[in-house]
Formats: structure tokens, sequence, C-alpha cells
């Protein structure tokens, strides 16, 4: 799943390469992918893009003027942006392929591109909104604060309020927005904190440490990804992974085997050594874990 460093280089590529441009036609291959009906996805036609923004891990066009539109996506597990230099002008045949949202575009130098959002697999979650703020999107109006823009206090008094686990913690978008299940690992790894520590018995220097890394381990990630092609940003985020989705490789900083935690539809990775004292967790559901 996209999380804050792609999303922000993919707002970070519309601003660069679709602001300015026209939409022209929209073409809707899976109707399930629109959250909205009013306005109608008709009422792109003809606005220009005035700019891009991330919202957490929600990408947002803004369309027309300061009284225009926003279209709104979120990823979800499967779905991408991609770019068409050269797209087909045949309308896409309904629910074939993994095409679900097309913008065609008259760009300022001549050309035609257009943008696509798409969606691989069978488990359809891709989700787009058109609204005239982005606090219209229920995702969007529940954000906590961004994890890039968080400080160091307002981070110690989110945690000491909450007695959830702190994997749970970063990964909830209603109390921190931006990170997911692979960064959440990739940070706890670095601050050496089990997933399942205690959010509120975090130790102040264990809180100062872990905001430090939360920011050094996003910002790197932007920093290498903001420039990228589209095409290439999920490459660039498995690239510097050092736990996450790596289990059975050794560990790049003690050499201990990393470790998953799996449940129905999903599973997390951490490094005993690194992280809990040698011991390994429990890699069943109703188990009693490590705290």
């Amino acid at each position: 799943m996209p999380e804050l460093p792609e999303v922000e280089a993919l707002a970070q590529f519309l601003r660069d390469h679709a602001v300015g441009a026209v939409i022209g036609r929209v073409d809707v291959a899976a109707l399930s992918v629109l959250k909205t009906f009013d306005p109608p996805i008709g009422d792109l036609q003809g606005r220009d893009i005035s700019g891009a923004a991330r919202f957490g891990k929600h990408l947002g066009l803004r369309c027309g003027a300061e009284d225009g539109l926003w279209l709104i996506t979120h990823l979800s597990r499967a779905g991408w942006l991609r770019w068409q230099d050269n797209p087909g002008q045949t309308p896409p045949k309904p629910g074939k392929g993994p095409l679900a949202l097309r913008l065609h575009l008259f760009a300022p130098d001549g050309t035609t591109p257009a943008i696509d959002l798409t969606e691989a697999g069978t488990q359809k979650r891709l989700a787009v909104w058109l609204v005239r703020t982005p606090a219209e999107v229920p995702g969007v109006a529940r954000l906590g604060p961004d994890a890039l823009d968080v400080t160091d206090t307002a981070l110690a008094n989110l945690l000491s309020r909450s007695a959830a686990r702190i994997k749970n913690v970063l990964t909830d978008q209603s109390l921190l927005a931006g990170i997911g299940n692979a960064y959440s690992d990739e940070i706890l790894h670095e601050a050496r904190l089990s997933p399942f520590a205690t959010a509120n018995k975090l130790s102040p220097e264990q809180v100062s440490m872990l905001h430090a890394v939360m920011r050094s381990v996003l910002g790197d990630a932007v920093t290498r990804s903001v420039g990228q092609d589209a095409a290439r940003l999920k490459g660039e985020k498995r690239s510097g992974m050092r736990v996450h989705a790596r289990t059975g490789l050794p560990c790049p900083v003690c050499g201990d085997t990393v470790r998953e935690v799996s449940f129905a539809d999903r599973s997390f990775q951490y490094c005993p050594t690194c992280q809990t004292g040698g011991k390994v967790l429990a890699d069943r559901r109703m188990s009693k874990l490590l705290k």
C-alpha cells in the first residue's frame, strides 16, 4: 500500500506534470471506484488542474480555481497512479483489466496525456471522491496530525493517552496520518521497539527516539522517492526496507533472522535481537503476545 513517502512523491509528480493541464474526457471503467455522485464526475471536464496535495495517505488533485473541485483518491493496497503519454482514445470496457478511472488531459505543450488510476487483484478497494473541499472525504476528515509535522511534545501527548500497542498507534490514521504497515515496521526496527510495546508505557527517552527515527525514516524515504517516475516508486520503496517484507533474511544491523507475525489479511516483520530482547513473538492472532 502506498504510504506517506510514495503519496507525497505522486503529489509532486502531478505538480510537475499535470498542473496547468485541462481535463478532457473522464473514463470510468469501474463504477465501484466512485464514492460520491454530487457533483457528478463529468463536472471535471473543462477544468484546469491547479494543484496536487497529500492528506495522510490520500492523494488530491485540485481542479479549477478557489471555488473549484477536489478529486481525492485512496489507492488502498493494490491501487496505483500511472501517467500515460499516449493513452488510447477508445473508451475502456467496464470491468476489463486493472483500469478503474482515466483522466484525459490537454497539456500546455500541446500533448494529450492521461492519468490512470488502476487496481490489481480481485479485492477492489481503490476509492475516488469528487468533492468541493477535502474535508468532505470521511477518511480525510478524521486524520490525526501528519507524521512528518507532529512535534516531539505532541507525539508524547498522543502516546500518553493510548494503551494500545505501538504498532497499532503508528498505523491508526485518526491518531497519526501517513504511516502504514511497511514504514511502521521500519520505524520500530530503527527505534529498537517491540511492535507490541504499550504506547503509554514508553519512557520519555524512547518517545524522543521514536520521534527522531520517525522523521528520519519518512524524510529519507521522501527524499528517495520525490523525483522518481511514478512507475518506479514501488521498487524504490522496497529497496529501502530493512525488515519489512524480509522474513527469513538476516537483519542488516545484527544478523539475526527477521521474523514475521501473520494475521488473517496482513503481516508484519521485526528483528528479535534489535527489538524484543531476543524473544520471538507468537505468530497467531489469539496468542498472549509480548508486551
